[in-house]
């Protein structure tokens, strides 16, 4: 190891971002996704809701409101995702602060889906804004789904209600926090022949007003779980060509750029996926495959990014299926193993650019998982390593990627295993190979007293961390000849 290089992390061609929990399934850890799946997401999505106005708040709906009458998901007098713990007198220690903290220390921006009741106060609005301001880059996506008519915020308001409070939350919550950038979420293009979106006199105002465009699209979903059991001849779940629903996402964006003056703006599915209650296991895994297939044979540069709902479900729309005896435990899918190929493809993998040289200290400063600056530290393996290891000296938070597979240290390790890079991709000979090293912010959250801290965190590294690399037992065997 004789020098060090800059090193630039920038978008992927087609980000990839994953739903961990809502109304469906618990949190699960960063370090068990990164571990399962070899790298971490542009962005991870949160679900919660605010309804700060109505009685049984903050307690989650289907627990205050519990009724052997309720037959559908969304049949409380609130939607029940977890309860947003911030706003006007909230606790930052509480859901889904903690959760937020994890998320960036592990080098991701959060996306937080938030159900806000449209009735809430301009005051209600900046307390979210002040909330989130100290979190870098966050998406916020603002009663989502709008057209449809399932959520609360839809039973109690008119569409154009609806569309007005996005407008309005989303101005209040950016003049509170810039970092924050909107997405709304709407229903496209469904029939091609009329060439309008759902709803579109009410919702044409919404799409300047954000930063992101969005409509969720399941290739399958039932709907009816888990009330009824998805079987033929039923009408609580559907399923829709890849073809129709990859050609309905690419006519909404058309649509909403031509609704908003020929402004081009990012397009993304923040909900995506085929339900295995309505495929079965394979089919889901095959679906996937397919629209990402098109998405590369297409060259779809239009399409920035997608939202696999989610990591762990109750039901079949996860990676893994929560074990019923046990919600701490997965049930891994055939999904996940297509979806951790996908995502290691050129197309969803953030773009590296190495610099020049540089000598330590260095400066490492991470702005968001699209805009990070690191190191790059060739390093030479005569072989397969039987050892590889790094330590540190320091009480640095960073995040490391060799031969294609990502890894966490916490300011609390010492020493990280790096093996697991070649368990799966063993090296056939002498090969060199690049260690690329960034700093996302241990703590979560950015320094706003910094001169640019609401966009930027940095950290000075002082001296390199010792690497261990051995080609050979530690001791020769005594079995072999």
């Amino acid at each position: 190891m004789e020098e060090i290089y800059k090193l630039h992390m920038g978008p992927a061609k087609c980000a990839v971002d994953l739903g961990d929990g809502s109304e469906r399934g618990e949190y699960v850890d960063q370090d068990y996704i990164l571990q399962t799946l070899g790298r971490p997401h542009r962005s991870i999505s949160l679900m919660y809701c605010y309804y700060p106005l109505d009685e049984g708040w903050p307690g989650r709906a289907s627990v205050v409101h519990a009724s052997p009458d309720v037959s559908f998901a969304w049949d409380y007098p609130y939607d029940d995702y977890f309860t947003y713990k911030g706003g006007i007198g909230g606790d930052l220690n509480d859901e889904p602060f903690c959760y937020m903290r994890e998320i960036r220390a592990h080098g991701q921006d959060v996306t937080l889906t938030l159900t806000i009741d449209p009735h809430v106060s301009d005051a209600h609005l900046a307390a979210i804004g002040e909330d989130l301001k100290t979190f870098g880059r966050v998406f916020l996506r603002i009663n989502h789904e709008a057209t449809g008519n399932w959520f609360s915020f839809n039973k109690r308001c008119s569409y154009q209600e609806v569309a007005d409070f996005f407008v309005r939350a989303s101005r209040i919550i950016k003049e509170h926090a810039p970092n924050v950038q909107t997405i709304i979420c709407i229903g496209g293009v469904e029939d091609p022949k009329t060439g309008r979106i759902e709803r579109e006199d009410e919702f044409a105002q919404t799409l300047p007003a954000a930063d992101v465009w969005s409509v969720d699209k399941y290739m399958a979903l039932h709907w009816g779980w888990p009330y009824d059991v998805a079987e033929p001849g039923g009408n609580t779940f559907s399923r829709s060509a890849v073809r129709e629903v990859y050609d309905m996402t690419k006519r909404s964006f058309e649509r909403f750029k031509e609704l908003s003056g020929g402004t081009e703006k990012p397009m993304v599915m923040s909900e995506f996926n085929a339900d295995g209650d309505v495929t079965g296991a394979w089919e889901q895994a095959e679906m996937v495959q397919i629209f990402c297939d098109m998405l590369d044979q297409e060259n779809a540069d239009w399409f920035t990014g997608f939202t696999l709902y989610q990591f762990r479900d109750r039901g079949r729309l996860g990676l893994e299926i929560e074990d019923p005896n046990n919600q701490s435990v997965g049930i891994r899918q055939p999904l996940l193993d297509t979806y951790k190929k996908l995502i290691h493809s050129e197309r969803f993998l953030p773009r590296m650019e190495q610099g020049e040289a540089v000598t330590l200290p260095v400066q490492l400063r991470w702005g968001n998982s699209e805009d990070a600056d690191g190191i790059a530290v060739p390093l030479h393996f005569d072989g397969d390593p039987h050892f590889c290891e790094i330590t540190f000296e320091d009480e640095g938070n960073y995040l490391m990627e060799l031969h294609g597979r990502w890894f966490y240290r916490s300011p609390k390790a010492k020493t990280i295993d790096l093996m697991s890079a070649f368990y799966d991709a063993p090296l056939e000979g002498p090969c060199d190979l690049t260690l690329r090293l960034f700093a996302p912010p241990a703590s979560g959250e950015n320094d706003l007293s910094a001169p640019d801290g609401l966009y930027n965190t940095y950290t000075v590294l002082e001296k390199m961390p010792k690497i261990r690399i051995r080609c050979a037992a530690v001791a020769p065997s005594k079995d072999r000849d």
